[in-house]
């Protein structure tokens, strides 16, 4: 029988190391630019504490329970997400697992672009000075876009991936074990720093004053579900390739609930770093009323950059020690970005593996493929913000179908299976065998129907040519799934196959 890469046989060396290699995972650029944006898009003119609440409630129905599933299956099937999701469902859903890791890897086409945005700005506040006007901060973004670096970025940011998964788990724990302390202690620093700005507090206070009137609003609780579906990144495939390195004295459930509450966290750092240095400077700085600061919160700007790459800068050169903590941000966001694309790679990687492939060739593979296919996104940002907003918003339905393959197996079975076995974990009961077969599937369904409601708009969602239109996205998706259904039980059945017999000798 053919048999699997040697990388396959390694562990995590300890807990601490999965711990920081999966908030790593968990822990990207969209924790310190998006989740303070969304949140300021749905605040009041009182606050955003209403939108935090339901942001709290959704991570323990959505992202905790997705979490603690992804880590049971890899931890079990000790597969990547096609061989998984074929040996628990069954050969004839095999394109689950296909679609789920094209997904990720579509994701990871344009992401590299972005961490290379992240890079490209860490070293312009290196260098040059920090812009003082709109104008000059938009003439550094322009100068970028169009001298064709983000070509070359994109280039040095797929080349360090490829060596940080080179030697596989092994090389991907020591670089986690260095970058997210480090990343860590930027943020905790970052924040202190911008809460002892004179007026800072003005924008904490912002931040978690509830209008309680907002929790009839249904857009409210749809933003919470979608941020913590983004944020987290739970039913990517991603913590299931993690789960599949994982000794199994390490228990699941503890792990399941730290790490998703550690991300968290460091979003709601993010936000109070970034309120609270927008409200210092904007508000009691230069005078501006809460709707002016608000509305440039608000603004999202050439793909979704306004704020990180247009307003920061300039907060962060009329502050104190401005420049330092200029460094400090998007370090902190380089290294934010590049924890997430190590494992976004891997996954794609420990698929091929699966497949009979040696890891350096999978490896090579993956990396030229998705800097290839990241070209178009690095030279034109129309092509970034459409596959953002197609792929985007596909991870409900990767989350949907992690649920689903875990039903086909037996909720409760696999509960008792891999949940409730090590006694030094704690107790998981019923509620999750509720909320996974319950509210989980459910809230996919309904948030994509609330999207495509909310996105049709009249004469517009049904042009395929229009890189923002619903028909755009429901035909890149039905394009892939067509050929994923086509040729998805063949890679299951490959996968299974060659993974048998290490299974059976190395669990």
């Amino acid at each position: 029988m053919e048999q699997l890469d040697q990388s396959v046989h390694q562990r995590f060396s300890s807990r601490l190391g999965f711990i920081l290699s999966v908030i790593g995972i968990a822990v990207g650029t969209g924790n310190i630019w998006r989740f303070p944006r969304i949140a300021a898009q749905n605040g009041s003119d009182t606050g955003a504490g209403a939108f935090l609440v339901a942001w709290v409630i959704f991570l323990f129905l959505w992202s905790i329970p997705l979490v603690m599933a992804e880590y049971a299956l890899g931890r079990k099937c000790r597969m990547g997400v096609v061989g998984t999701i074929t040996k628990i469902a069954g050969e004839k859903f095999a394109w689950m697992g296909a679609f789920m890791t094209f997904v990720t890897a579509a994701i990871t086409f344009f992401y590299s672009v972005i961490v290379g945005w992240c890079i490209y700005y860490f070293i312009q506040m290196l260098i040059n000075p920090l812009p003082m006007s709109t104008e000059t901060a938009m003439k550094t973004w322009d100068s970028y876009q169009q001298g064709g670096w983000p070509l070359i970025t994109h280039a040095v940011v797929m080349g360090l991936g490829m060596l940080a998964i080179w030697r596989g788990i092994t090389s991907i724990e020591k670089i986690n074990k260095l970058l997210i302390p480090i990343l860590l202690t930027i943020v905790i620093c970052s924040v202190i720093r911008a809460l002892t700005l004179p007026g800072a507090w003005a924008g904490v206070g912002y931040l978690f004053t509830p209008e309680w009137r907002q929790l009839a609003q249904p857009k409210i609780w749809m933003e919470a579900l979608t941020q913590n579906a983004w944020d987290v990144g739970a039913g990517w495939g991603l913590y299931l390739t993690y789960a599949a390195y994982i000794k199994r004295e390490h228990g699941i459930v503890k792990n399941a609930f730290i790490t998703p509450i550690a991300n968290n966290t460091v979003s709601l750092l993010a936000a109070l770093m970034v309120f609270g240095t927008v409200f210092a400077v904007l508000q009691t700085e230069m005078s501006m009323a809460r709707p002016e600061v608000l509305e440039i919160m608000k603004t999202s700007g050439p793909a979704s950059t306004g704020l990180t790459f247009i307003w920061m800068p300039q907060l962060f050169e009329r502050m104190f020690l401005g420049r330092p903590l200029a460094i400090l941000f998007f370090l902190g966001l380089t290294f934010a970005g590049f924890s997430s694309l190590i494992a976004q790679l891997e996954l794609p990687v420990r698929v091929c593996i699966d497949a009979g492939l040696k890891r350096s060739r999978a490896i090579l593979m993956v990396v030229v493929i998705s800097w290839i296919v990241g070209i178009p996104s690095a030279i034109h940002l129309k092509i970034l913000t459409n596959q953002d907003f197609v792929w985007g918003y596909a991870l409900l339905i990767s989350g949907a179908l992690v649920a689903f393959g875990v039903m086909r197996y037996g909720v409760t079975r696999l509960r008792k299976e891999e949940l409730c076995i090590d006694e030094n974990d704690w107790k998981l009961g019923r509620w999750w065998d509720i909320v996974l077969m319950g509210f989980v599937p459910l809230g996919a369904v309904v948030l994509l129907v609330w999207w495509l409601v909310k996105e049709a708009r009249p004469g517009q969602w049904y042009n395929p040519f229009d890189p923002t239109s619903v028909m755009n996205c429901l035909l890149q998706w039905f394009v892939v799934l067509f050929i994923l259904i086509m040729t998805g039980r063949r890679l299951g059945r490959r996968s299974v196959k060659i993974s048998q017999k290490t299974n059976q000798t190395n669990n």
